[in-house]
């Protein structure tokens, strides 16, 4: 008796662009939300003794590095 394996199911590509275009959409929005953080909060509450300018410098420079890195 012969026996034939089924072909593992394939998904579709409309299926797998719509899945990548979810997941992109996910983590630009995050990255936009940790941007706009950067620039507003994260310079008082993660460098509060420098200046007001340099502390948000410092936290979109630490953001420009996430960025590069990523």
């Amino acid at each position: 008796m012969t026996t034939i394996a089924a072909a593992p199911p394939t998904m579709s590509r409309t299926r797998i662009a719509i899945a990548s275009f979810i997941g992109t959409a996910i983590e630009f929005y995050d990255f936009y939300i940790y941007g706009t953080a950067a620039a507003l909060v994260f310079g008082k509450l993660f460098f509060p003794t420098f200046s007001a300018l340099a502390g948000t410098l410092a936290a979109l420079a630490t953001f420009g590095v996430g960025f590069a890195a990523r």
